[in-house]
C-alpha cells in the first residue's frame, strides 16, 4: 500500500495547453465578429442569394460584351498608361525626396523634443486618413483636370506612408552606431549620415518601390475624377458602352501592373 499511494503521489501533473479562459474569450470574439457580418449583410441588403443570382448576369457580361478587345484601340491606352507609369513615379520620387528628411523628425531616437515628436507623428497621421481619390477632388478643383493633379494628390498620400515607415525603421536600428557618433562629439546631422542612413537605406528602397506598385495601381483610380492617367479613358469609354475598348484597356492594365508588381518585387527582395 504505502508504494501504491507513492506512485499514485508522484504521478506527473497535467498542464492544459491553453489557459484557462481562453477558448471562451475566443469564441466570444469570434460570435462577435459573426454578429457584426451578419447585422453588416442586413444593414446593406448583401445575401449569398443575391450573389448568386448576380453570377449568370456577370458571365455574360464578359462573354457577350467585353469580348472580344477591340485591339485596335491599343496605341491610345498605351499612351495613357505611360502617363498613368509617369504620375506613379513623379509622385514617388517626390514623396520620397520629402519623407527621407522628414522622417528624422517623426523618430524618437532622433528628435529627443516630444511636443515636436508628438505634433510631427499626428501630421503624417493626418495625412494617412485622407483618402487619395479625395485629395485628387481638391487639386483637380485647384490645379484643374490633368496629370498634374493626379501626381500631387499621390504625393500628398505617399508622404504620409513613406514617412511612417521610414520613421519606425529609424526608432528600429541598432543604437550603437549613433551613440559611438555621439560620444565622438558628432552633432545631430553627422549622428544622421554615419549612425543612421547607412542602416536604413536597403529599407528605405525597398519601401519607396513598394508604394511606387501602390501608385501605380491608385492612378487609375484617380483617373475618374478627373486627376489624368488611364482611369480617364476607361471612365469615357464606360459612360460611351463601348465596352469592347473597356475590355481593351482593363487587359493592358492588368498585364502593365502584373509587370510592375513581379519586377518591384524582385528587387525589394534582393534589397532585402
Amino acid at each position: 500500500m504505502p508504494n501504491l499511494e507513492k506512485n499514485h503521489d508522484s504521478a506527473p501533473t497535467r498542464y492544459p495547453l491553453t489557459p484557462k479562459g481562453f477558448k471562451w474569450y475566443i469564441g466570444s470574439v469570434l460570435l462577435a465578429v459573426l454578429g457584426l457580418y451578419v447585422l453588416s449583410a442586413y444593414q446593406t441588403q448583401a445575401f449569398p442569394d443575391r450573389v448568386i443570382e448576380g453570377l449568370p448576369i456577370m458571365f455574360y457580361f464578359v462573354v457577350e460584351d467585353l469580348w472580344p478587345p477591340n485591339w485596335g484601340y491599343l496605341p491610345r491606352v498605351a499612351m495613357s498608361l505611360l502617363e498613368t507609369w509617369n504620375m506613379a513615379l513623379f509622385s514617388t520620387t517626390l514623396a520620397a525626396v520629402a519623407a527621407l528628411p522628414l522622417s528624422f523628425l517623426a523618430a524618437s531616437n532622433i528628435n529627443k523634443n516630444p511636443l515636436f515628436y508628438q505634433a510631427v507623428r499626428n501630421a503624417f497621421n493626418l495625412l494617412r486618413t485622407i483618402p487619395e481619390i479625395i485629395l485628387a477632388v481638391v487639386f483637380v478643383a485647384l490645379v484643374g483636370i490633368g496629370a498634374v493633379s493626379g501626381i500631387l494628390a499621390l504625393t500628398v498620400f505617399s508622404l504620409g506612408i513613406l514617412a511612417k515607415l521610414i520613421s519606425e525603421t529609424i526608432e528600429a536600428i541598432d543604437p550603437g552606431p549613433l551613440e559611438a557618433v555621439r560620444a565622438s562629439g558628432g552633432n545631430v546631422f553627422q549622428v544622421i549620415t554615419y549612425g543612421v542612413m547607412p542602416q536604413i537605406l536597403p529599407q528605405f528602397a525597398s519601401y519607396t518601390l513598394y508604394v511606387l506598385e501602390i501608385n501605380v495601381k491608385a492612378s487609375v483610380v484617380l483617373g475618374f475624377v478627373g486627376a489624368g492617367g488611364i482611369g480617364i479613358i476607361l471612365r469615357q469609354q464606360l459612360n460611351m458602352f463601348n465596352y469592347d475598348n473597356v475590355a481593351t484597356i482593363i487587359f493592358m492594365t492588368f498585364l502593365t501592373i502584373t509587370i510592375i508588381d513581379l519586377v518591384s518585387n524582385r528587387v525589394r527582395e534582393r534589397l532585402e
